[in-house]
């Protein structure tokens, strides 16, 4: 007999009323494998293999699974795999900057279908929000242009700046308070007709990369955020932990032990909006990206003064990170490009002392993940996917 292959998957429960939380579980489960028996989903789920039939049967009537061509596997009896199906259903992911709004149209599966983005302005969100809505039925009317119905987008997912709900700071740099104020949920959604949900931008970043990305599978990550300001998504036992106000993991505004007076804080020393004062760039530049791309590969000595600076303080933020959350991994991600984040990575090794300093790691300390302009609007696309499909307790408690 051949040795079982290891499935990651989330425990479903027999008990009466958790019906919800079980379809969830058995998508959760094809989405980290890919395709499953039957079988294999009953023994990987600890579900009855009844209750796995009905779910399945359920999910194919839907267009959310299909079943594949049988399989024999040596000389048992043949068995079907089944899989998600990509078409399924969509949703869109909405990134607010300070400069820029992009937009993202992804699948069941959360891959990219189509996007745009459009210049907007950080003080007037009622033009922008104008500006957003033309790009949202441009993507539906793309969507359909493939025969798809624009029924099957689930929802609208939007990622902006933090933190919510406080006072503006004096350097008002850092956070959109104009939009912050404005019915941003309440206009998107009668303007659209999906239902909205925003969080911030660090949030989104650990969506996609638990989705489909580094931590795809990992059920305690940080991920450290490094874009106009600093953030950190918190995965924690499996879920997105957002604290009272949606504000966990604002760890740019933490004061920096390197601190000066012009520069007290992480996000003054280490974020992107940093390294465009240091380079006297304009973050509302159209060709921002390809620039810092230029400098980098012409290995420009502000960048690298600039890069040694900010390992300094990132290095003594992911000691914290580990001793306070003790997580599997620590992932870097946000709109840094991909060449810059490699060079952070290389600059903060070695890390500092901590409790996840062990020899028996199944992960590495900190990881290189989605580092690209796009990488939020990916996350704020997969999250209404994620709170319609994900594996959540919440979801097996409201059905109780």
């Amino acid at each position: 007999m051949e040795p079982e292959t290891p499935i990651r998957a989330t425990s479903g429960t027999n008990q009466e009323g958790a019906s919800s939380h079980n379809r969830r579980v058995v998508i959760d489960a094809l989405r980290n494998n890919g395709q499953l028996s039957r079988a294999e989903l009953a023994r990987a789920t600890s579900l009855t293999k009844q209750a796995i039939s009905n779910i399945v049967e359920e999910l194919n009537s839907e267009g959310l699974v299909e079943a594949l061509a049988a399989v024999r596997r040596g000389r048992g009896k043949p068995f079907t795999p089944y899989r998600l199906v990509a078409d399924g259903a969509f949703a869109i992911g909405l990134q607010i900057d300070r400069y820029v709004a992009r937009a993202m149209l992804v699948d069941f599966l959360g891959s990219p279908r189509v996007r745009e983005q459009a210049a907007i302005s950080e003080r007037d969100p009622q033009e922008g929000v104008a500006i957003i809505t033309g790009i949202i039925e441009r993507l539906c009317t793309k969507l359909e242009a493939t025969g798809m119905d624009r029924e099957r987008v689930i929802g609208l997912g939007v990622a902006m700046p933090g933190p919510f709900g406080i006072k503006p700071r004096t350097d008002d740099i850092w956070m959109m308070a104009p939009w912050q104020a404005y019915p941003l949920r309440e206009t998107l959604s009668k303007r659209t007709g999906l239902e909205v949900e925003i969080q911030n931008d660090a949030v989104a970043s650990a969506i996609a990369e638990r989705m489909i990305g580094a931590a795809k599978g990992v059920d305690n990550a940080i991920c450290l955020y490094l874009g106009y300001g600093i953030g950190a998504g918190l995965i924690i036992n499996g879920e997105f932990y957002r604290g009272a106000n949606g504000n966990a993991g604002e760890l740019g505004m933490v004061l920096s032990p390197f601190a000066d007076d012009r520069r007290p804080t992480l996000e003054h020393r280490a974020s992107l909006a940093s390294l465009f004062q240091v380079l006297e760039l304009d973050p509302a530049s159209s060709d921002l990206q390809s620039r810092i791309e230029a400098l980098v590969t012409a290995e420009d000595p502000r960048i690298r003064a600039w890069v040694n600076e900010a390992a300094r303080d990132l290095r003594r933020s992911i000691q914290l990170l580990e001793m306070l959350f003790d997580p599997e991994t620590i992932i870097l991600c946000g709109g840094a490009p991909r060449q810059l984040g490699s060079m952070l990575m290389e600059a903060m090794q070695p890390l500092l002392p901590s409790i996840s300093d062990h020899r028996d790691r199944d992960a590495p300390r900190l990881q290189q993940g989605m580092t690209d302009p796009w990488s939020v609007a990916l996350g704020a696309a997969v999250a209404p996917i994620s709170r319609s499909f994900d594996p959540r307790y919440s979801a097996m408690l409201k059905n109780r």
